[in-house]
Formats: C-alpha cells, structure tokens, sequence
C-alpha cells in the first residue's frame, strides 16, 4: 500500500512541477510585456509634453549659433525677411545687428591638406618645416 502511494506521489509530482514552470514563464512572459508597455507609454507622454512646452515658431528661426563665452551666446536669427543679430547672455538679449537682406548662404568648406591622414602622420607634416 506504501509502495503504491509513494509511486502514485512520485508519478504526479513531474506533472505538477510542468504545470508550475509553465505558469512562471507566463507570469515572466506578461511581466516583460507590461514593462514594455510602459517604456512606450513614458516615450509618448515624454513627446507630448516636450510639445506643448517647446511651441514651433513659424515665423522665427534660428539660422546659426556661436558660444563667445562660457554663458554668452551669438545668435543669427530669421524673422520674415529680416536677419537679426542678438547677444545673448544671462543678463538678457541685446540686438547686436539687423540686416534687411539675408546673408548669402556660407560657402563650402575647402578640404584641409591633412583629410584623410592619420593624426600621427598630420602631426609629423605639422612639427616639420616646410
């Protein structure tokens, strides 16, 4: 009687633990997704508040900066058909300049005689006299 009970418990006990390691790797399976899901739902709310906080100008642009400082900052900005240059600072704005015409557009950069060298060999043309 011992015998066929302790080979009865030994029989059900392969099936229980399937049912159990089946029923982790699906609480494990939905716990993954949940966390996904809420990767993107913080993704989308992120996008939508940078929207609301950040308004696009359509008549205002910024065409170029250039850091002059640690704070100040030279701004070119494009409003209709009007440039303005402005200093900007932690004291404020300063309009600097104000162009009726636009700029005409910055030209291509030449290559430089060291593109395409490695820094060692740049370095060695630069230390040499020439």
């Amino acid at each position: 009687m011992i015998a066929s009970l302790q080979a009865a418990a030994s029989s059900a006990a392969p099936s229980a633990a399937a049912a159990g390691g089946v029923g982790e790797l699906l609480r494990v399976v939905l716990s993954l997704v949940a966390v996904v899901v809420m990767i993107l739902a913080v993704g989308w709310l992120t996008r939508r508040m940078q929207a609301r906080v950040r308004p696009g100008g359509q008549r205002v642009r910024c065409v170029e900066t250039l850091a002059v400082g640690m704070k100040e900052r030279v701004l070119l900005l494009e409003v209709g058909k009007r440039q303005l240059l402005v200093g900007a600072s932690p004291a404020g704005l300063r309009t600097l300049l104000v162009l009726d015409e636009a700029l005409p557009a910055p030209e291509a950069p030449a290559s430089t005689p060291y593109a395409g060298t490695s820094f060692r060999d740049a370095l060695a043309r630069w230390r040499k006299p020439q």
